[in-house]
């Protein structure tokens, strides 16, 4: 389901109360019903796209594919930037590419909806440890190469709250944080442990930075949200000084390049991603499975990555 916060307001009591039993009907699996009620949405306010998405969705539950994917395919006429998600609806239903199914507008929804119980619900609820497997992995790195981690000017990418800027805090001289969300940055803000903070597309952000300027770049368990890395790799490449350092954890998969998994995420493959370092220019320093995170009580299967340019 979308994020509650994106659905607003029909305008018309009755056909948001209808849109609500809907809502419920839905999580409750009875989609014949959500269906039912969406439809009835519809006739009150035939451009809730919200409605629509619901009507898409359930239809999709009941195996109704061609009217499903018409519904959603409405959805996203009336809302183009798609913070309702469908377009990983449509690609479940093979009516979209899968590396076209997360974007934007969807991400910055998700975690405005996402922020206020952000912290809480992943450190807790889903034993999420991206950030402190990425400092134990820089502290390891430079161990190995017997240099001291301290690291001048860091770019967090997704920085999200400040989770990382917390787990490397006293070990940067300079903190600067981008992130789409600006529920998520005004968390990160309370921190008082950046120097900067943007709102912004990460590899747009990364392409108005100087080149060589950054010691070290971040990014815990925000790459599940980006299909092809290739841009994000070269422009981290590019503001990255000589021997300057890129960590990261992704999640993974056995195959070939990436995929949209099931959780709604992208899982890259390790031969997509250490070709793509090798193409780029970085040297793999750490490259190793881990879990960042639980998924109904199971570990998720990711590795954790530190670069050298």
């Amino acid at each position: 389901m979308p994020p509650s916060s994106t659905t607003r307001s029909t305008g018309d009591f009755r056909a948001d109360r209808r849109y609500e039993y809907a809502r419920a009907a839905f999580d409750e699996r009875d989609f014949e019903a959500a269906a039912d009620l969406a439809r009835q949405v519809l006739e009150l306010a035939p451009d809730f796209a919200a409605a629509h998405a619901m009507l898409g969705r359930a239809l999709a539950e009941l195996g109704t594919r061609e009217e499903a994917v018409y519904a959603l395919r409405r959805a996203l006429v009336l809302e183009p930037e798609d913070a309702l998600g469908v377009r990983l609806d449509l690609a479940r239903l093979g009516a979209l590419a899968p590396d076209e199914a997360i974007t934007q507008g969807y991400v910055r929804a998700l975690f405005d909806d996402y922020a206020p119980k952000f912290d809480q619900h992943l450190t807790k609820g889903l034993a999420y440890r991206g950030p402190a497997l990425i400092a134990d992995a820089l502290r390891r790195a430079c161990s190995e190469r017997s240099r001291d981690c301290r690291f001048g000017l860091t770019l967090d990418l997704g920085c999200g709250t400040g989770l990382m800027a917390q787990a490397l805090d006293g070990s940067c001289s300079s903190f600067e944080g981008v992130d789409l969300s600006p529920g998520m940055l005004e968390k990160a803000e309370k921190t008082k442990l950046y120097d900067a903070l943007h709102e912004g597309e990460l590899v747009s952000f990364l392409s108005g930075r100087a080149n060589a300027e950054a010691d070290l770049v971040v990014a815990a368990d925000v790459f599940v949200y980006m299909a092809a890395l290739d841009a994000t790799f070269r422009e981290a490449h590019r503001v990255l000084k000589r021997e300057g350092l890129l960590a990261f954890t992704v999640q993974t998969h056995e195959g070939e390049g990436f995929i949209l998994g099931a959780d709604a995420r992208y899982a890259h493959s390790e031969a997509y991603l250490r070709d793509l370092a090798e193409v780029v220019g970085f040297k793999v320093v750490i490259f190793e499975r881990v879990s960042t995170r639980e998924d109904r009580g199971v570990p998720v299967p990711g590795f954790m990555c530190v670069l050298q340019r």
